[in-house]
């Protein structure tokens, strides 16, 4: 899978856009990031999960996914190898995090006294 391919997948979902955030893409639906790409380098992108479904691709695919570092990892943040992932399992990943992270609005905070 290139980078644009997986571009392609991540906004064909409904209110999927492309932005940046920390120098490199991502992509979000209702002001909320669902994946990022090129980061840590062009080979590379990251969907975030539910952590259930964080394990279950993870142990089906170790070649393709695996858990980001630290906090953010154990927050359903997954790393992808784009070289070893296949446009399918892309768009069931993508889909996943679209609807997770995706479904409903940011919610914005009101500032007091003001």
């Amino acid at each position: 899978m290139t980078p644009n391919e997986f571009r392609e997948i991540a906004l064909s979902f409904a209110g999927a856009i492309e932005s940046a955030h920390m120098n490199h893409p991502d992509f979000r639906a209702n002001g909320r990031i669902f994946a990022t790409l090129s980061y840590p380098d062009d080979k590379s992108a990251m969907v975030k999960l539910a952590m259930a479904d964080q394990q279950r691709l993870v142990a089906a695919h170790p070649h393709v996914f695996y858990p980001a570092k630290g906090a953010w990892g154990l927050q359903g943040s997954t790393m992808i190898h784009l070289d070893a992932a296949h446009p399918d399992l892309m768009t069931q990943a993508l889909e996943l995090a679209w609807q997770d992270n995706a479904a409903s609005p940011v919610k914005k905070s009101r500032k007091k006294g003001g």
